[in-house]
């Protein structure tokens, strides 16, 4: 297992350290891989960094508990990024370019010849905390995966996953960050397929396990149970939640990023064919592995549902297999956690100082700073992948989200209104989350729709004030 597990590891990282042979010594190349990038990788690119070691390890623990009804956070996650895509992505590339901004900071504070200087600064901060603690997720994934395939205790499988991530980021930046997504974005793919084939014969075929499974009460139900809100006012609400969870990825960095780089906004619809394509399958393939460790494993308390895959992997594969599988996991880990490094770091020398830095060390040892802070909170923290992921997540769509659309849809927002915004998010996702609101929500979602409306006061009061001066 081990064998094959770190040949797979060595040619992803040689693919990355590659990538130096094209690097340039500017940011702009840096962070944007000098807006070079074909629509195929980046739409790889995009979706392996989305789909990260939340789908191999939070995804499946969740599908294991919930059943079925997970499908519903497939489906309003898919739609609400699809929607969000269409909204918003051909004119904030536009903007980008226009403006030569490196990142959704930047992109934000200068729109439209804007200076917000106060806003960029606090978003950086906002940045830099919550990618940390995302990059941190990705961290822990890969140390839950290196512990339950080959026994590696998870602090020194975390600090393998942030060696690795620093080595490849440092050498090429987002061109390697992007070179090695594709690679492991194919790796992810092959890997899942492999332990789903092996999980249905295992359990007799397809026959049985739609037997086995209709047999655990409730399980097959696609109904959203458990809820906080009763009927189907609660269904709703969490559909729509997650569909705000998908939007979300406007506000992510580390995927805004990718489009940032792509070389022609005429090409964004290539890039939403690869996309979509590789996302709708990968994430059907997560949630059958899902419904399939409860079948394997049953339901036990003593059970961690996120090791459901890397326990089943070693289980059932040959060992070279369960090495394929275990370095599909670490891709998985490592596509988002380099991205969620850059995109820190791109916060601490292109936002937060006036002046943006071009010097390469200091890009690169920012980099290394931020992989060694994710590192730390990633051994701190007791809360699972799944819970780090999607408040983060949802922590830095209400950061970034409603203004880019407000933007989009023309509004011209000063440093008091984005300032307002962005405080307002935050806090309303952080209250809904650790203050006993209904969960039913997604607490994204609460704090998303409240800087939203906040932004439509500002819009119309600025309107008025142009009118009747």
């Amino acid at each position: 297992m081990g064998a094959s597990f770190f040949i797979c590891l060595a040619l992803v990282l040689l693919i990355g350290l590659s990538s130096a042979r094209q690097a340039k010594a500017s940011a702009a190349d840096y962070f944007v891989a000098s807006r070079s990038v074909p629509p195929w990788l980046v739409g790889l690119s995009a979706v392996a960094t989305n789909n990260s070691g939340y789908m191999f390890i939070g995804l499946i623990g969740y599908t294991y508990t919930a059943g079925i009804q997970s499908v519903w956070l497939m489906l309003g996650w898919i739609v609400g990024d699809l929607i969000a895509s269409k909204t918003a992505h051909e004119r904030m590339r536009d903007e980008a370019d226009r403006i030569h901004a490196n990142g959704i900071i930047g992109l934000l504070s200068q729109w439209g010849g804007t200076n917000n200087r106060s806003w960029q600064v606090l978003a950086a901060l906002f940045s830099i905390v919550f990618l940390a603690t995302y990059a941190a997720a990705q961290i822990a994934a890969g140390g839950k995966a290196l512990e339950g395939m080959l026994d590696i205790p998870m602090a020194i499988g975390m600090s393998m996953v942030a060696v690795v991530v620093i080595a490849y980021s440092i050498a090429g930046g987002m061109r390697a960050s992007i070179w090695t997504d594709a690679a492991q974005s194919l790796l992810m793919i092959v890997s899942i397929v492999v332990l789903l084939v092996a999980a249905v014969t295992h359990l007799g075929g397809m026959q049985a396990v739609f037997q086995q499974a209709g047999a655990i009460d409730g399980f097959m139900n696609p109904t959203p149970t458990g809820l906080d809100i009763p009927g189907y006012a609660g269904a709703m609400a969490f559909v729509v939640g997650w569909m705000f969870a998908g939007a979300a990825a406007l506000g992510q960095p580390h995927i805004v990023s990718r489009y940032l780089a792509l070389q022609n906004t005429r090409q964004m619809n290539q890039v939403r064919w690869w996309y979509y394509s590789y996302y709708l399958l990968f994430y059907c393939f997560a949630t059958a592995v899902g419904l399939l460790s409860r079948l394997y494993f049953g339901e036990s308390t003593g059970f961690d549902p996120e090791m459901a895959l890397p326990n089943m992997a070693r289980d059932l594969l040959p060992p070279w297999l369960a090495g394929l599988m275990l370095a599909g996991i670490f891709a998985a880990t490592m596509s988002t956690a380099d991205s969620l490094v850059l995109s820190c770091s791109s916060a601490i020398t292109q936002d937060l100082p006036r002046k943006p830095s071009e010097n390469r060390w200091f890009l690169k040892a920012a980099t290394a700073m931020t992989t060694v802070f994710a590192l730390g909170i990633g051994l701190w923290s007791e809360q699972s992948v799944f819970s780090l992921v999607v408040w983060a997540w949802g922590t830095l769509g209400a950061v970034f989200v409603p203004i880019l659309i407000w933007q989009v849809l023309g509004a011209k927002l000063n440093s008091v209104a984005m300032l307002c915004m962005s405080s307002t998010g935050v806090m309303a996702t952080v209250a809904w989350k650790f203050y006993g609101f209904p969960s039913t929500v997604y607490e994204g979602a609460v704090g998303m729709f409240s800087a939203f409306v906040l932004g439509a006061i500002f819009t119309i009061s600025s309107i008025r004030s142009r009118f009747h001066p």
